[in-house]
């Protein structure tokens, strides 16, 4: 599991060890695996190292010190090292070891920023050592200038020293101009701003330095489920398993403007294991889902004489039946767990259940949170992700997952995952029902396994976030091999799900 910190978390414990005297070795150590890093990637592309040029937009902080170091430790590999400092001043311990390994120094000024722009442009590696963690309001005046020019223009292999300058390490919301990283090296853990968007446009690969801190680390502000804990968390059947014992989910969506959502979210569950769907609902939609899915139980009951463990409802609802309106009241009632999706957002009481799992997309998310006294629209949800996920699921009290490349999931506790497994392929119609149609089945077979989230070191309170994860975590692993580098229609998603829950459970044997 990738955990993420922000940038206060890190600075905390940092601190002990800065006034003991040791910063000079952190910063080394931070400086060479920056190095590191920069030399596997050029080696990955198959790129030389001796004589190959390096431009490094240094700072005047410790960032810019960071960056000065690791240019310093490059030139050592007969690398050709241009420093373009932001300002007069800089790290002085950075800049004489730069100068001693031969390093050419250059000012940022308000008359030269094309001319230093176009040198960096021309390198074969740029280190974005600007802004740290530490930065806020992205950067201003000359160095924005550069960087905005910078990022207008071709360039090389782009380096960001621990983040991309101009975004929060905390929030991922970007100021002002940002120079779009390769790889970002970061140091003694993730910062949370990396994982989540927009910060996650401009992070390119995030590559964590242990420097030394890491025991000294709190509880993560993110975390992100990678393949062994979905090994670890995927249910299996039993030998004597039966199809009840597998869990049953119940469904009520789709509507007869959007029959298609409701065959969906079935497949997507049935392909994620569960014993059994049992589908509630209009008869020419049950009729679609009968031919499309015969594995599916269809009925016109109601939800107290739908026998399930799980509910999944909204998808492809339109709102205009309030008898179908009332199963969706009648299912969150239920007590028990539920994925509430687009169609059953509007619906829904404001304050909810941990149990209860959202999935809204960012302008879902924003109707909602209009609709509960928050003053923001989709682009203010766009440009701070995790500030609107984590103020929906403070709010609703329900866990709260927002689609994106990042799909990020709140709980009310303040738990928070990231998930970027997917494809932008997966941008397209019907993707997000077949994801609830998983996410609905996960709650039916482990939402009540509390033994395995705490064997896994997950608060057992905290699972309905961690189920979320795990299901948008399959959902971007089976879009990304259906996609296969091209386009996919959502059913392909569930038709490439069962290969790879099978990949992935095997990694446990």
């Amino acid at each position: 599991m990738i955990s993420a910190y922000t940038g206060t978390q890190i600075r905390e414990a940092e601190k002990p060890l800065l006034d003991s005297g040791v910063g000079a070795v952190l910063m080394q150590r931070a400086a060479r695996g920056m190095a590191g890093a920069a030399i596997a990637e050029l080696r990955r592309r198959g790129r030389r190292l001796y004589g190959a040029s390096v431009a490094v937009l240094a700072g005047k902080g410790n960032n810019g010190g960071d960056g000065l170091f690791a240019a310093a430790h490059l030139a050592g590999r007969g690398m050709r090292t241009t420093a373009v400092l932001a300002s007069a001043t800089a790290h002085p311990d950075g800049l004489a070891a730069f100068r001693r390994a031969g390093g050419r120094v250059l000012t940022l000024t308000e008359t030269n920023a094309g001319e230093l722009a176009a040198l960096a442009g021309r390198a074969d590696v740029v280190i974005d050592a600007l802004l740290g963690t530490g930065a806020q309001g992205g950067l201003r005046g000359t160095s924005a200038d550069l960087v905005s020019l910078l990022a207008g223009s071709s360039h090389g292999l782009v380096v960001a020293c621990d983040v991309p300058s101009g975004v929060d390490a905390d929030t991922g919301q970007a100021a002002g101009p940002v120079l779009p990283a390769d790889i970002t090296v970061t140091f003694g853990g993730a910062k949370a701003g990396l994982l989540a968007d927009p910060g996650a446009d401009f992070s390119g690969r995030v590559v964590v330095v242990p420097i030394g801190i890491e025991d000294s680390l709190p509880w993560p502000a993110l975390r992100r489920l990678e393949a062994a804990d979905l090994a670890t968390l995927l249910p299996r059947p039993a030998r004597r398993a039966h199809k009840y014992s597998r869990g049953v989910l119940g469904v009520v969506a789709g509507s007869p403007a959007y029959p298609g959502a409701a065959v969906l979210a079935c497949r997507g569950a049935l392909s994620a294991g569960v014993g059994m769907v049992r589908y509630v609902g209009p008869p020419e939609v049950a009729d679609l889902i009968r031919h499309s899915c015969p594995e599916v139980v269809c009925s016109t009951g109601t939800v107290a004489e739908t026998h399930v463990q799980a509910w999944l409802v909204g998808s492809g609802m339109d709102g205009k039946d309030e008898e179908e309106m009332q199963r969706v009241r009648d299912a969150v009632d239920s007590g028990l767990p539920t994925v509430a999706d687009a169609g059953a957002l509007p619906v829904l009481p404001d304050v909810l259940a941990p149990h209860v799992v959202l999935t809204p997309h960012a302008g879902e998310l924003a109707t909602l949170l209009q609709r509960l006294g928050a003053d923001l629209d989709r682009e203010a949800v766009e440009a701070s992700t995790l500030a609107a996920v984590r103020r929906a699921a403070g709010l609703t009290e329900a866990t709260v997952l927002l689609k994106g490349a990042s799909t990020l999931v709140a709980s009310p506790y303040q738990d928070f995952y990231s998930q970027s497994e997917g494809t932008p392929w997966l941008a397209t119609a019907g993707s997000g029902d077949v994801l609830s149609g998983i996410i609905g089945a996960l709650l039916a077979q482990v939402g009540s396994d509390v033994g395995r989230f705490r064997a896994a070191g997950i608060d057992p309170d905290e699972r309905w976030a961690a189920i979320a994860a795990m299901g948008a975590s399959l959902h971007g692993l089976a879009g990304a091999a259906a996609a296969a580098g091209g386009p996919l229609t959502a059913g392909r998603i569930s038709d490439a799900l069962p290969e790879i829950w099978g990949k992935v459970s095997t990694l446990s044997n």
